[in-house]
């Protein structure tokens, strides 16, 4: 997968639109193989990343769990020692 799609699910505040489209945005740029595409297929990835967005909202609206909600913070903060750890301090 690719690593700049971020886990959307569980949050508090849920996933905004915003974050919901930039994952679909990067779901097909690597499924493309393309970051921006050519005049001729832009209408073909501009629909797929429609399609996407949709699928993803229905999808997280429909997940249930019983975690209780993550929190922005924590896990920006727990991402940036992992990236420290793996990468050296920045």
């Amino acid at each position: 997968m690719c690593r700049n799609i971020r886990v959307l699910h569980n949050f508090e505040p849920p996933a905004t639109d915003d974050e919901v489209r930039a994952a679909a945005v990067q779901y097909v740029r690597k499924v493309s193989g393309s970051t921006h595409p050519a005049a001729v297929n832009q209408e073909a990835f501009d629909a797929a990343v429609e399609a996407v967005t949709a699928a993803t909202r229905t999808l997280l609206d429909a997940l249930v769990t019983k975690a209780p909600p993550r929190d922005r913070e924590v896990e920006a903060a727990k991402a940036k020692e992992r990236a420290a750890a793996r990468y050296g301090p920045r």
